[in-house]
């Protein structure tokens, strides 16, 4: 089993970091008390999980200072532990907090956001002494994410290409990150012989491919999305959403995404919707 235990100061990037590696496939714990470190990783060990990852923090209490004992522990049993402690300078991490106006977790009322930070120091310092730390103070999150990813050999993953095609007459859909109109484009569905039929019918892929229009706005299409998927990827998107409209989601757009599919079904992983295809039916 791989265990990466993420610690560290509030505000500095936990839920960041924990985030990162659940969506990497890690069995992700938030929050766990360190007095239940071990029992918890040998339930998950026997449920099957080999790859977990959990955060501790100051909540824990006292008992932080036994978590170096628990992680040597784990360690014997031929548990590969690795600890990241994330860290940051104190007017940063003020500075975040009014930002997101959340409340400190050792707040009691009397305390300042400051009393609170050097409390937090010292109670997590018996932890900071075995991690490897992490200063986020000029990190944004994106780069972070990024670090997290390198310092734990996390291989980039594809980014998932989802393509769907939709009727304006329903409404543009509301998961799209990018939306493409071909309605300028000439409508089969003013031909009587291919009214019934959709874009997945060669009747209906032969009337498009005469028109020059179709193949130039699928070409453009392809060469925009072939630009600009790498910086999503970059950007830490597990997907992005491609949506073709046309009057109808019933011929144009269902060619268009059928197309553009078979297209980058080779480079990335794809998935093709068809959102208004069934109800035009």
């Amino acid at each position: 089993m791989q265990l990466v235990l993420i610690s560290g100061l509030s505000g500095s990037g936990k839920s960041v970091a924990l985030n990162v590696l659940e969506d990497s496939g890690y069995y992700c714990v938030d929050n766990l008390p360190g007095q239940l470190l071990e029992q918890s990783v040998e339930l998950l060990r026997r449920a099957g999980h080999d790859r977990v990852a959990m955060s501790i923090d100051a909540r824990t209490g006292e008992s932080l200072e036994l978590v170096p004992n628990y992680v040597s522990a784990l360690k014997r049993q031929g548990v590969d532990v690795r600890l990241l402690f994330l860290d940051a300078k104190n007017d940063t991490l003020v500075r975040r907090f009014s930002e997101t106006r959340r409340r400190h977790p050792l707040a009691t009322g009397k305390r300042t956001i400051e009393e609170c930070l050097a409390r937090e120091r010292e109670l997590l310092a018996p932890v900071g002494e075995i991690g490897y730390r992490v200063d986020t103070t000029d990190l944004l999150p994106n780069a972070l994410r990024n670090w997290i990813k390198e310092l734990l050999g996390i291989r980039a993953q594809s980014t998932m290409l989802v393509l769907e095609s939709f009727s304006y007459k329903e409404g543009v859909p509301l998961d799209a990150d990018i939306v493409f109109d071909v309605r300028c484009l000439p409508n089969p569905h003013y031909d009587p012989r291919l009214r019934l039929l959709t874009g997945l019918d060669s009747e209906v892929v032969a009337f498009l491919e005469k028109e020059p229009k179709v193949g130039t706005m699928l070409e453009d299409i392809r060469r925009f999305v072939e630009t600009w998927l790498p910086a999503y990827g970059q950007d830490s998107r597990s997907s992005l959403t491609v949506a073709v409209g046309c009057t109808g989601g019933r011929h144009r757009s269902v060619y268009f995404v059928e197309r553009l599919g078979a297209h980058f079904r080779d480079r990335t992983p794809v998935l093709v919707r068809h959102r208004h295809l069934a109800a035009a039916a």
